[in-house]
């Protein structure tokens, strides 16, 4: 899985990322999804090959990641996966639910067509990435819809208070969900939520929010299913 070959998918504002923001970018994709697991201890050395990268800069991402709070440093070891409980994953999703569903639901009012279109990129790959079971490809493109379509408030502080909270939770159950055939009902949610979105159905922007926000907790209690 190597960084350099993998497509950059965009970031706020259209810039490209850079190689380091590219690799902290899929490092954190593979804490989320629980390819790195919970628990356990990875040094930069033995990362390193499997992003095909060299240590230093998976050791400077890793470092990154620790002022996220997605993994503590252990000495002379390497990085330590921090473990999220269920307390704190239903905790995340009440703060999220309390900032998302009400500005996600404004957007139908005040969110320019032409923003909104911006995204289906986005949302495509999403349902792209379940379909092939391409985890990675799918955790970076979902945060980069919410995270774009939260921007469209005009609220900077609150795409990054959401970012964080994305961050900091887990997907473990993600494998699992993927050979269930799933995953895909949720990806398929951001599509309908633009179309929602597009059709300025405050109602059916609030129910599909709603919906995916329970989903997004499902796959978090799903993680017990591997």
């Amino acid at each position: 899985m190597a960084v350099r070959n993998r497509p950059a998918l965009p970031h706020l504002g259209g810039r490209k990322p850079n190689f380091r923001e590219r690799l902290v970018d899929v490092l954190r994709a593979a804490l989320i999804t629980g390819e790195l697991r919970a628990g356990e201890v990875y040094s930069a050395p033995s990362l390193a090959p499997r992003f095909g990268v060299s240590a230093t800069p998976v050791r400077e991402a890793m470092l990154e990641l620790v002022k996220e709070g997605m993994v503590d440093i252990v000495p002379n070891k390497g990085f330590r996966v921090t473990e999220v409980s269920e307390k704190q994953l239903d905790e995340y999703t009440h703060v999220r639910s309390l900032i998302e569903i009400p500005t996600t639901v404004a957007l139908a009012i005040t969110a320019d067509p032409d923003d909104l279109e911006a995204l289906r990129p986005l949302a495509l790959e999403i349902v792209s990435s379940a379909a092939r079971g391409d985890l990675i490809d799918y955790v970076e493109a979902d945060l980069h819809f919410h995270s774009g379509l939260l921007a469209l408030a005009g609220n900077e502080h609150l795409v990054e208070v959401v970012r964080d909270l994305r961050r900091r939770s887990r997907l473990y159950g993600l494998t699992a969900l993927v050979e269930a055939g799933r995953l895909d009902a949720s990806a398929r949610e951001h599509l309908e939520l633009l179309d929602a979105l597009l059709a300025r159905d405050e109602e059916a922007v609030r129910e599909v929010i709603t919906r995916h926000l329970g989903h997004v907790r499902g796959l978090w209690a799903a993680r017990g299913e591997e």
